[in-house]
């Protein structure tokens, strides 16, 4: 089982910019499909951006073209560029590993990182 431990979150003004990290350990990373997703107040967890064990990558529609994720396999790490961020952008950021064994979907799930955008 990976663990997983999200950080970057804070407090930033509308128009700026954070990046999150997510460190994971106890596993082999390369072999995951990774995504950030983000749960604001009274709404469902929804996926913000993924990026599979080869490379390739899906966003949301509502963060393409400001938001990018990537993935350090040397660092056990995958991050989120967030630029141009927005109030509809303040929610609870989760880091998720996923992973397919024998057709079972495996989830791993980090604490969270805060986010607000606000002025």
């Amino acid at each position: 089982q990976v663990q997983l431990v999200e950080s970057g979150g804070g407090l930033v003004q509308p128009g700026g910019s954070l990046r999150l990290s997510c460190a994971a350990s106890g596993s082999i990373f390369s072999i995951y499909d990774m995504g950030w997703y983000r749960q604001a107040p009274g709404k469902q967890r929804e996926l913000v951006a993924a990026i599979s064990s080869g490379g390739s990558t899906n966003y949301a529609d509502s963060v393409k073209g400001r938001f990018t994720i990537s993935r350090d396999n040397a660092k056990n790490t995958v991050y989120l560029q967030m630029n141009r961020l927005n109030s509809e952008d303040t929610a609870v950021y989760y880091c998720n590993a996923r992973r397919y064994n024998l057709g079972s979907r495996i989830d791993s799930w980090g604490q969270g990182t805060q986010v607000t955008v606000s002025s």
